[in-house]
C-alpha cells in the first residue's frame, strides 16, 4: 500500500519511519510512504503557501493553489485508475479508532494532507478531500502527528511486522475492549514500599485459568474506564454469559 503525505514539515516523519518495530513495514515496502514538501509547490520567491483570512481574525490560512499543484503531482505519480482518497486531519473529523486503522490497513493507501496554521482554505477541502479524521477532542499545531499515528497503526497490522503475528490481536480495541495488564520478571518486585508479586493465575501454567484472568481484568478495566465500550460489546453480542456474570459480581 502507498501513502503520500503533503506537509510543510517532512523532516518530522523521517525519525519515525526509520526507528522501532514498525520500520520493518516501511523498509520492506509493505507500507510505502512518500513525502511531498508543500513549499516546493509555492510560486513565489519566499515559498509562501499561506495568507491572511478573509473576514479578518488571527492566524493564517493555507492557500488553495499550492495545495492543488501538490495534489496534482501526487496523483500524476501514483498513476491509478481510481484516485486514492485524500485524507485531511482536523479536529472536526471522524475520530481515529482501531476500526479506522483496520480499514486503512486493508486498503491500497491514501493521500494524507497535513494542515497547519488556522487551517486550509475550505474551497480546497470541498473540492478535493474525501475523508476527514481527528486524533481526538483537542487541537494540535498541525496534521503531522495524526498522520504519523495513522501510519504507525496501519504498519503494525501488516503481516511480518510484529515479532509475534498474534500480538496485535490482543491489543486494546481489537475485540472491542481495553487490554488487560501485563507482567514480566522479576516474579516478586521488592521495593521500598513493599513486595509486589505477579498475580498468581499468570504463574499457574493453566492456560484456561490464565485466559479467564486476562478476560476478567479486561472487562473490569473497560467497565470502569470506558463503560461505553461495554455497552457497545453488549449490543453487538460480544459478551458471554460468564462475562456478564463477572461484571454483575462487580456491580457493573
Amino acid at each position: 500500500m502507498r501513502f503520500d503525505v503533503i506537509t510543510l514539515f517532512p523532516e518530522l516523519f523521517a525519525p519515525h519511519l526509520s526507528q522501532g518495530i514498525t520500520r520493518r513495514a516501511f523498509e520492506s515496502g509493505k507500507v510505502e510512504v512518500n513525502l511531498w514538501p508543500l513549499r516546493d509547490f509555492a510560486d513565489n520567491a519566499y515559498r509562501r503557501v499561506d495568507d491572511r483570512p478573509y473576514g479578518g481574525g488571527p492566524g493564517m490560512v493555507m492557500m488553495v493553489e499550492p495545495l492543488e499543484r501538490a495534489l496534482a503531482a501526487v496523483v500524476a505519480e501514483r498513476q491509478e485508475p481510481s484516485p486514492a482518497p485524500v485524507v485531511h486531519f482536523t479536529p472536526t473529523g471522524r475520530r481515529i479508532e482501531q476500526a479506522v486503522v483496520r480499514e486503512f490497513s486493508a486498503s491500497s493507501g491514501a493521500i494524507l494532507l497535513c494542515g497547519r496554521y488556522e487551517g486550509i482554505d475550505q474551497r480546497f477541502i470541498d473540492r478535493h478531500v474525501d475523508i476527514e479524521l481527528s486524533l481526538g477532542d483537542f487541537v494540535l499545531s498541525g496534521g503531522e502527528l495524526p498522520a504519523l499515528a495513522l501510519l504507525d497503526g496501519v504498519a503494525r497490522l501488516q503481516d511480518g511486522v510484529l515479532g509475534d503475528a498474534q500480538s496485535h490481536q490482543q491489543d486494546s480495541f481489537e475485540d472491542g475492549l481495553l487490554d488487560c495488564p501485563h507482567y514480566s520478571r522479576p516474579e516478586v518486585l521488592a521495593a521500598d514500599d513493599g513486595q509486589f508479586p505477579v498475580p498468581a493465575p499468570l504463574l499457574s501454567g493453566h492456560h484456561a485459568e490464565i485466559a479467564r484472568w486476562r478476560r476478567e481484568r479486561s472487562l473490569e478495566i473497560t467497565a470502569r474506564r470506558r463503560p461505553d465500550l461495554i455497552s457497545a460489546a453488549r449490543a453487538a453480542g460480544r459478551l458471554s454469559k460468564a462475562d456478564e456474570e463477572y461484571l454483575s459480581s462487580l456491580g457493573l
